[in-house]
């Protein structure tokens, strides 16, 4: 994401906390910055895309955290899929800067990442919007306005509702389809092509087929997500059966130290569950 954005002719001041990581946008013009603090002080716009609740609240709110740097006219993007609460609260700390904040989640994995045709839902008011499109554009083709502050965080939160079930089905279908003897590629590129045709299907179904569970998207990053949805399902008095299932499968399969796998390692445990390996 920050490499197209670099690609796109935009002068990029940038901080990880692994800088290793950021070697080679650095070698191709990215300015290094020493703290988050400093990437806010140089940039009028700043996107964040991080890892866990507590990563956000550490890189804006904590020491040498971006809400030090923040000044009149500032504008930061958060990225991270978070809780909706938490972005809600590091906006108001902004305002009293005189930043603006937008939260913007992305889904559509590494390829996405890598293709800029990431989907972005964006909470923040429409001037913010406004500012930030352009920026957006480069990383993404399906970005939709839902709303103050918090709404696209809540967006994400069904986006990812709608992975975990999608997710449980397409791991059984392919645990079934093996085990009947279907040659599983064909059977795949055959119902991929009616009502069962999904993202995931076309993509992450024939890593599985490969025995390829390195990450697009790590389960220890989807647990996360999963535990959010569920923690805002309690606040709103909603019950969603197939969240807490699949999110107690995916916990099973970190336990067995697949946290770092992609989420189509859920297919083991489905394989567990039945006690047959059936795919590579």
């Amino acid at each position: 994401m920050a490499k197209r954005l670099m690609d796109a002719g935009n002068r990029l001041y940038i901080y990880s906390r692994t800088k290793a990581k950021a070697e080679s946008l650095i070698s191709n013009g990215a300015i290094w910055c020493q703290s988050a603090e400093d990437v806010a002080k140089s940039a009028d716009i700043v996107f964040t895309i991080v890892g866990f609740p507590s990563d956000v609240e550490s890189i804006y709110l904590g020491e040498k955290g971006l809400i030090h740097g923040a000044h009149d006219g500032s504008v930061f993007v958060d990225m991270t899929t978070t809780k909706p609460s938490l972005d809600v609260e590091i906006a108001e700390k902004l305002r009293e800067k005189g930043a603006e904040m937008a939260d913007a989640p992305v889904s559509g994995g590494d390829k996405g990442a890598r293709e800029g045709t990431l989907s972005i839902m964006v909470g923040c008011t429409d001037s913010v919007f406004e500012t930030i499109l352009p920026y957006l554009k480069i990383m993404g083709t399906n970005i939709s306005h839902m709303g103050a502050v918090g709404s696209g965080q809540h967006t994400k939160m069904a986006n990812q509702i709608v992975i975990a079930g999608t997710m449980a089905g397409v791991s059984e279908a392919l645990v079934y389809g093996a085990a009947a003897g279907l040659d599983p590629t064909a059977m795949v590129r055959t119902i991929s092509k009616g009502a069962a045709g999904c993202w995931t299907l076309d993509n992450l179904a024939p890593r599985v087929l490969k025995g390829d569970y390195n990450p697009g998207f790590m389960v220890d990053h989807f647990i996360k997500d999963m535990t959010i949805a569920v923690e805002e399902c309690d606040r709103m008095g909603l019950v969603l059966p197939s969240l807490a299932l699949t999110r107690e499968l995916y916990k099973s399969v970190k336990a067995a130290g697949c946290g770092k796998n992609g989420t189509q390692v859920l297919v083991k445990a489905i394989e567990t569950l039945s006690s047959k390996v059936v795919l590579p």
